[in-house]
C-alpha cells in the first residue's frame, strides 16, 4: 500500500482543518493506520491510530482531533479543531500490517509512510 496525505494549509488560531490520507495499491483492511506529526526541531509524535482494537488517541489531542475512515476503507481522515500555533507541523499518515507492531501510536512501529502535508497555524 502507498499513502498520500492532503489537506494541509495555513489556518488561523482557533480554526479547524480536515486532513486526508488516501491509500493506493490496497485498502486499509489488513493494516493499522495512524496519524503523526513533526514540528520543526522536534521528534515525530503519534496523534491517533485505527486498528482492529478501534481508535486510539494520544492524551494531548483528545477532544480536539478526531480520526475517521471512509466506508471503502481507502481513505482515513483527521479532523483538527481549536488549532493553536503549537499545532504547526508536517502531518503524516503511516501504516503497518495488522498484528506486526506493538503500539500504533509509536512511529518506530510503523512501516509505510506518506510524504506529509504541512499545517501552519498563524494569524
Amino acid at each position: 500500500v502507498q499513502l498520500e496525505e492532503s489537506g494541509g494549509k495555513l489556518v488561523q488560531p482557533g480554526g479547524s482543518l480536515r486532513l486526508s490520507c488516501a491509500a493506493s495499491g490496497d485498502n486499509f483492511d489488513d493494516y493499522a493506520v495512524g496519524w503523526f506529526r513533526q514540528a520543526p526541531g522536534k521528534g515525530r509524535e503519534g496523534l491517533s491510530c485505527l486498528s482492529t482494537s478501534g481508535y486510539e488517541y494520544s492524551d494531548f489531542v483528545k477532544g480536539r482531533f478526531t480520526m475517521s475512515i471512509d466506508d471503502d476503507r481507502e481513505t482515513v481522515f483527521l479532523q483538527l479543531s481549536r488549532l493553536t500555533p503549537e499545532d504547526t507541523a508536517v502531518y503524516y499518515c503511516a501504516a503497518v500490517v495488522e498484528g506486526d507492531y506493538n503500539d500504533c501510536l509509536q512511529s518506530y512501529d510503523m512501516d509505510i509512510w506518506g510524504q506529509g502535508t504541512q499545517v501552519t497555524v498563524s494569524s
